[in-house]
């Protein structure tokens, strides 16, 4: 058998209830990673179809020169305790994350994983259904929608451009794996991976893959309960896991737009500007601390000073757009200093 050591890569696979996919998926393992200082971990997530035991005698069969690792969990945890525990246990330079029910290629895998080594300047990669011109099956509607949303919401709220931040097919180098701390144990750890990665200041590449989506009948897991469910963890990965002085800045920056909105409409439009002026104004607390977020109010209240009317409102746009200039000005200015806490 391979050592344990000097593992150049750690293929991270969850398994739950998927016999009928282990030994395709096996043998493509086998054929684009079937190296000794490769580790494949397998963590069984409770399974009881019978995965267990194929697993096992995959395992004890010894037909691969790759590194064997399988972890069983007592009870199905989730998507996010499977790839938790394997992260947990692997020592590759490189951990790439692989479904197994064969929606996404492991040729696609390889050609990450050759990506990522050939530059070292790349440090995450994430698979992309929506990018490349290679095949693709898929006639799941809502799925597919709330996919796109989602990656729609992420963008907005990370100031990212990701096609597809739910792909399961993922690398990422170690250096990546020791600044998060993942804690979502289903489906959402897709967003509270990517999410952590962009607080983290790594870069997301995305490279084009195939899919070949399977039905419920075949064993599909994910449901509509999960696609409402992410935009909980959106939501939680965006305003409510921060650091205390950046949920002090979007309560505070949040307070003084709704109160901006407040000078809007009359009746039920003036309650929608209220409402529209809040949710700017957390936005706006994410990237401003205290002090450069009160410089944009400053500049919103000169504005409110000129016109009438409409006049008003083109004023308080023209000034909150300087605010924000100036208030990115003054971020740079102190971005090094020991005042950086307060902008």
């Amino acid at each position: 058998m391979p050592l344990e050591n000097n593992k150049v890569l750690s293929i991270v696979i969850p398994v739950y209830n998927e016999v009928n996919f282990l030994h395709r998926l096996f043998n493509q393992i086998k054929l684009y990673f079937d190296q000794p200082n490769i580790e494949v971990l397998f963590i069984d997530d409770g399974s009881t179809d019978g995965s267990s035991i194929v697993l096992k005698e995959l395992k004890e069969k010894q037909e691969y020169k790759f590194y064997f690792k399988l972890i069983k969990l007592d009870i199905n945890s989730g998507k996010g305790k499977a790839i938790q525990t394997g992260i947990k246990n692997c020592e590759g330079e490189y951990i790439l994350l692989q479904d197994a029910d064969l929606e996404l290629d492991t040729k696609d895998a390889k050609e990450m994983f050759d990506m990522i080594t050939k530059n070292k300047d790349i440090k995450c990669i994430f698979g992309s259904r929506y990018l490349s011109g290679k095949l693709k099956k898929n006639n799941y509607f809502f799925n597919n929608l709330i996919v796109k949303i989602n990656s729609l919401i992420f963008n907005i709220f990370f100031s990212q451009v990701l096609s597809d931040v739910h792909c399961g097919l993922k690398i990422l180098h170690r250096s990546v794996i020791e600044k998060i701390k993942l804690s979502v144990n289903d489906f959402g750890i897709e967003i509270d991976l990517a999410s952590q990665i962009v607080r983290n200041n790594f870069f997301i590449y995305e490279f084009g893959v195939s899919y070949f989506f399977r039905s419920k009948a075949q064993g599909k897991k994910i449901t509509w309960v999960d696609g409402l469910k992410s935009f909980y963890y959106l939501i939680k990965a965006r305003f409510f896991d921060n650091s205390a002085s950046t949920n002090l800045s979007i309560i505070y920056s949040s307070i003084y737009m709704a109160f901006v909105g407040s000078h809007f409409g009359m009746g039920l439009g003036n309650t929608l500007f209220i409402i529209i002026f809040f949710i700017i104004g957390s936005i706006l607390g994410l990237h401003f601390k205290i002090v450069s977020s009160t410089i944009i109010f400053l500049f919103i209240f000169i504005g409110s000073l000129f016109g009438k009317g409409n006049g008003t409102t083109l004023a308080v746009l023209l000034f909150f757009l300087l605010g924000i200039f100036f208030a990115r000005k003054s971020k740079k200015y102190f971005f090094n200093s020991k005042f950086n806490y307060y902008f």
